[in-house]
């Protein structure tokens, strides 16, 4: 049952994201990868992908579009591919970051601070079992 949970409240947060970030006019991959490049500058295709669990094939198909559409930059340092973001992409990360985390924030505001805690130490339990 909590699994059944989990999944449905899962699949509510991601339609609300999914409307917010299409009034920015990005999809939930692309706000991942500018949330995380402006959260770690400097970082490698690599270790992008690592980060958002997903191929580097597809990071790479993924860096060019958002390249070619100005909102990163690829800057090479030897064979590694270094992703910083550029000026529309700072903008739009500023603008797109602390929307959702209101947005998410909103969501867990029905929980007490507690309650929070609480749901945060069996989340991370269960992930580590």
């Amino acid at each position: 049952m909590a699994w059944t949970r989990l999944v449905r409240l899962h699949q509510k947060i991601d339609r609300a994201s999914e409307k917010h970030f299409l009034t920015l006019g990005l999809n939930t991959a692309w706000f991942d990868v500018l949330a995380r490049i402006g959260a770690r500058e400097g970082l490698t295709q690599g270790q992008l992908a690592d980060s958002l669990l997903v191929t580097k094939g597809n990071i790479s198909q993924l860096i060019s579009k958002m390249e070619a559409d100005g909102l990163i930059e690829r800057r090479a340092d030897g064979r590694s591919q270094h992703l910083f973001l550029s000026a529309k992409g700072r903008i739009l990360h500023d603008d797109a970051v602390p929307r959702q985390e209101d947005l998410l924030s909103r969501s867990l505001s029905v929980l007490t601070p507690e309650e929070q805690t609480d749901l945060l130490r069996l989340l991370r339990k269960w992930e580590h079992s």
